[in-house]
């Protein structure tokens, strides 16, 4: 009997397995003898399959440890390439599928570039993904098997940024780059974590703590919430809690400053490691939309150092066997913070983080 898994072709085996439905799927979308409108509805059998309703996990272990009950991870590591960043590649490439582009470029740190990469690759469409030099990403190797150009620029990712953005401008190629005419399709692709949670909870959750770097992830969930209050889903909107890298964040910076719009930070004072990189901005792309977020809230945010942030993936990964990128941790580490300094009431926590791949 025939596996129920297979590989597209020129994908390297040790990469993502894809059930046989998938398979059929990607080449109905790689078909330039379809219409656009099959392709597109193939693509968006492709998301429903692979991206999103992903797990919602209570942490007893840290529970008592630390004296908060009902504390949850939604765990974005359940995403095709193990980080919420799919929930917004998938929907870039979707969008460049129906307006008929054949390249899409974007800037990254690490995992945003494979989301894109792999998108890309079951649509047919040429990916150009920009890195800084200085970068340490071992995802690069996964980029270049999904077949996607990679592109080494000299500055810092915010550079980087500007940069793809520019040729892509000059080029005709989608920009799928945060910030811009990206933002309302990015912030409705992350919107979906908070009906999921409200899916499995019934209501929303006292707090909802993230990592941030350009903001977006924090702004699409509570944007979410937002939507659900309104539409008389749940009691209340989350108190939303940004964690980042220490000194290293704009949103984080600003909030704590108790700025009304988030302000860059001096670039020269920047420095990524291999732990910080997801996290580390000197200016923040989707700022002012996670900065609002948390004032209206009533939210927190704190730094978080790069020794607290692996020290907790590997509490995560000893004690509930789960595998977590140190940098998403920022949230979570957040969170027990606040519940350090002032013990929070009994009530639903739930904290976003992503896996190590």
């Amino acid at each position: 009997m025939g596996s129920n898994f297979n590989m597209l072709d020129g994908v390297h085996p040790s990469l993502i397995r894809l059930t046989r439905d998938v398979q059929v799927l990607s080449e109905a979308v790689r078909d330039p003898e379809l219409s656009t409108t099959d392709r597109l509805e193939s693509f968006e059998d492709i998301i429903n399959l692979e991206v999103g309703d992903t797990a919602l996990t209570r942490l007893r272990n840290l529970e008592r440890e630390q004296g908060l009950r009902q504390l949850y991870i939604k765990y974005e590591g359940d995403n095709p390439t193990g980080t919420q960043k799919d929930r917004i590649a998938f929907a870039q490439v979707y969008d460049a599928l129906r307006r008929g582009f054949g390249t899409i470029a974007l800037a990254t740190c690490g995992n945003y570039g494979v989301a894109v990469a792999f998108a890309s690759f079951l649509a047919g469409i040429r990916c150009r993904v920009y890195i800084p030099e200085t970068y340490h990403t071992e995802r690069v190797r996964e980029m270049l098997e999904y077949k996607a150009e990679v592109v080494r620029l000299p500055g810092s990712y915010e550079d980087v940024v500007i940069a793809s953005s520019q040729e892509a401008d000059k080029k005709g190629y989608y920009d799928a780059n945060p910030g811009g005419s990206n933002t309302a399709l990015q912030l409705k692709a992350y919107s979906e974590i908070a009906f999921e949670i409200y899916d499995s909870l019934r209501d929303a959750p006292k707090y909802v703590a993230c990592p941030v770097s350009n903001g977006t992830l924090l702004a699409g969930v509570y944007r979410g919430f937002v939507n659900l209050y309104k539409r008389g889903k749940t009691s209340r909107i989350p108190h939303f809690v940004a964690g980042s890298s220490s000194y290293k964040n704009p949103v984080v910076s600003s909030f704590n400053k108790g700025l009304a719009h988030c302000a860059d930070l001096d670039p020269a004072k920047i420095r990524e490691t291999e732990i910080n990189e997801p996290l580390i901005n000197w200016h923040s792309f989707d700022g002012d939309e996670a900065l609002y977020g948390l004032i209206q809230s009533n939210g927190a945010a704190s730094h978080i150092s790069d020794q607290k942030m692996k020290k907790m993936s590997s509490y995560l990964l000893k004690n509930d066997g789960i595998k977590v990128l140190p940098a998403a941790t920022a949230g979570l580490i957040a969170l027990l913070e606040l519940h350090a300094k002032q013990p929070l009431e009994p009530d639903r926590f739930v904290a976003v983080v992503t896996a190590r791949h």
